[in-house]
């Protein structure tokens, strides 16, 4: 800043509106803004209902075009190195191979950590035991005979959910035997609840933030207390656990911004890192990065307010 500081005001000046106009000058026919323009959006299907409410409120405040595509895992990170998105919404950081890609096409991801997200266990209804033993879930996903899990069903074969459960078994693939899946969410949790003995895994939001047509079959589930590898208490997936680490099924969740200019993805990822944007997560059952703030009025006996 010194250097800058010697030189003429107008040239600084100059040099500064330059920056920005050179910047944005690679922006898509120059059309594109922080908070202007269109922008596609890949997102592991896994945290789609969250997404869709930031969407909505963003583009509702600003000149703004968002469009969610709903992937699997595996296709949201493909998307990026196909470059057929720039941005995209998942529950892992990129690897340091996958950063490798960017940093040989010279660009520098910008990463925002905007939510805690949980993998949910749920049963049917019926089921009077609501309480499972992660240790007794990975035996089972290793083959290991358990007597308390009928079977487990998950989403998507390439989806977030078997990625984290696999890892923690520390296998590379799901078991053929006693293992099912579906294509979404919704399907899993409409099985579940039609079908007794069975254990699905789904992201959390799917169940505190229900559509309309999928609230009878959430009714009809339990979401089941986790009992953890270390520990003797069972807790459920709610935003204290979460926010305590009492929850042994918490995952953090990133936007990732490979535009290489100033676009939608910078203004949409500071939006949802923002006050409104963590009020909104808050409000879904997530847990927010940051706590927004409170104002609290206080009214004295003369009737006058304080905050």
């Amino acid at each position: 800043m010194k250097n800058y500081a010697k030189l003429p005001y107008f040239i600084f000046v100059s040099v500064i509106i330059m920056f920005f106009a050179c910047n944005q000058s690679k922006s898509p026919k120059g059309k594109e803004t922080i908070l202007k323009g269109s922008a596609s959006v890949y997102v592991d299907e896994t945290l789609t209902p969250i997404l869709e409410d930031q969407v909505a409120v963003f583009e509702s405040k600003y000149d703004a075009k968002i469009k969610l595509i709903p992937k699997s895992e595996s296709e949201t990170v493909n998307s990026l190195f196909k470059e057929e998105g720039a941005i995209v919404v998942l529950s892992r950081n990129l690897t340091t191979e996958e950063l490798k890609i960017f940093e040989q096409r010279k660009i520098v991801p910008k990463i925002t950590v905007f939510a805690t997200d949980a993998v949910a266990f749920i049963s049917n209804k019926s089921n009077n035991d609501t309480i499972v033993s992660l240790k007794d879930v990975i035996s089972f996903m290793q083959g290991k005979p358990v007597t308390s899990i009928k079977g487990l069903v998950f989403d998507n074969p390439n989806s977030s959910t078997v990625r984290y459960m696999n890892s923690l078994a520390g296998i590379k693939a799901i078991p053929e035997k006693g293992v099912f899946s579906f294509k979404t969410n919704d399907e899993v949790i409409k099985y579940v609840s039609e079908n007794d003995g069975m254990i699905g895994v789904v992201g959390v939001n799917w169940l505190s933030q229900p559509l309309p047509v999928m609230q009878k079959y959430v009714d009809n589930v339990n979401t089941l207390n986790v009992k953890g590898l270390t520990g003797d208490g069972a807790f459920t997936p709610s935003q204290n656990n979460i926010a305590e680490r009492k929850y042994p099924l918490a995952r953090d969740l990133y936007i990732i911004n490979c535009q290489g200019y100033s676009g939608l993805g910078m203004g949409f990822a500071s939006f949802v890192a923002g006050d409104i944007g963590q009020r909104i997560i808050l409000k879904s059952g997530l847990l927010p990065i940051r706590i927004p703030g409170r104002n609290i009025t206080i009214r004295n006996k003369s009737g006058n307010d304080k905050k």
